[in-house]
């Protein structure tokens, strides 16, 4: 396995060098929505800590991602009046790991409606603002 990138796109988020459409934030993780989402409100939760997956974050704040992510689903099943959600994590290259910093993916979803293909389509950015406002909104 590969050591932490500080240069991995989601740290340069978390250090505010490229943009993000913010849900949530608080002083151990951040909370933004997938900008090439596979349903409305696709959101990822991520540590601020340096940890490139799963194998290598510290207990605690794999456990803290967890409880903000169930904090997310919740606001997130709320705001898209969703039937329920799909949550995801992937591990390394052959897990299917793209971005490699830890994050969870919180989908809302609807019956019968199927997840578009990853990384097929771009949303516009009104949307997403959109969006990211609900959820923001439901979280209170």
């Amino acid at each position: 396995m590969s050591s932490y990138d500080p240069n991995n796109i989601f740290a340069k988020i978390l250090r505010g060098e490229l943009p993000a459409y913010k849900v949530y934030e608080d002083d151990k993780t951040f909370a933004f929505l997938d900008i090439m989402p596979r349903a409305p409100g696709h959101t990822l939760v991520i540590p601020k800590a340096p940890a490139r997956n799963i194998l290598d974050i510290k207990p605690d704040d794999l456990a803290y991602v967890m409880q903000v992510a169930q904090k997310i689903a919740q606001a997130a099943m709320t705001a898209f009046a969703a039937d329920g959600l799909t949550v995801q994590q992937f591990n390394e290259p052959a897990g299917g790991q793209v971005v490699f910093h830890l994050h969870v993916h919180v989908i809302p979803r609807k019956i019968g409606v199927a997840l578009k293909p990853a990384a097929s389509f771009k949303e516009e950015p009104a949307v997403l603002t959109e969006h990211a406002q609900k959820i923001a909104a439901a979280l209170g």
